[in-house]
């Protein structure tokens, strides 16, 4: 007979883990939305200005204009404008590298969400089992003490369910949110880099 009187068969504690996973996800999901807030750029404006510069010549202050910003779009353009002399395709492959490191730094993080996300609901569910496992072995006992406390218990046990899906869906709709973001702004990235490549092209032509 299995001991559901060891602690492992009360869904308390699942509950608290849940609820724990819940606030780290509202963390993690706050800081990742101020931080992607505060390197928000306007990307046409930035392209704009980054056409005229490079129009006039004026690489020095291309660069200088583009690192007064953090942002994803402008950092990938900087990285190959501060190798323009090694040619345009020296320059492409600078571009890549640094959207790649862009890409993780704006995607930090947002793999635990993910995984809240998809696994709250199986450890609501885990907890809902371990609470009916529970019942029913109360239940085994006298029937006529036992049957309103499991029913109590099972009862408390499909809140473990209820409280798994509570914790998922907002986990889930913030990384689509945030990983929306990222991809965002690394199609701006590839914005600038275009222009920045048709630039070099151009003087290299």
């Amino acid at each position: 007979m299995i001991p559901t009187s060891l602690p492992l068969f009360e869904a308390e504690w699942v509950l608290w883990l849940l609820l724990g996973l819940s606030a780290v996800s509202l963390a993690i999901a706050l800081e990742r939305w101020f931080f992607f807030v505060r390197r928000r750029v306007d990307l046409a404006k930035v392209r704009y200005e980054l056409e005229v510069l490079l129009g006039n010549d004026r690489v020095a202050a291309a660069i200088d204009y583009l690192a007064q910003f953090d942002s994803l779009e402008t950092n990938v353009a900087l990285a190959g404008l501060r190798a323009h002399h090694k040619g345009p395709d020296a320059v492409r492959h600078l571009l890549d590298g640094a959207t790649e490191q862009e890409r993780m730094r704006y995607g930090r993080r947002l793999g635990f969400l993910a995984t809240v996300g998809s696994n709250a609901p199986f450890i609501g569910l885990f907890g809902t089992v371990l609470g009916i496992m529970k019942a029913f072995a109360d239940l085994s006992g006298d029937l006529s003490q036992a049957s309103g406390s499991v029913m109590a218990g099972i009862s408390e046990a499909l809140i473990a369910t209820a409280v798994g899906l509570f914790v998922a869906i907002p986990a889930v709709v913030a990384y689509n949110a945030l990983f929306a973001r990222v991809g965002t702004a690394v199609a701006g990235a590839a914005v600038l880099s275009k222009t920045l490549l048709s630039e070099l092209e151009s003087e290299a032509a």
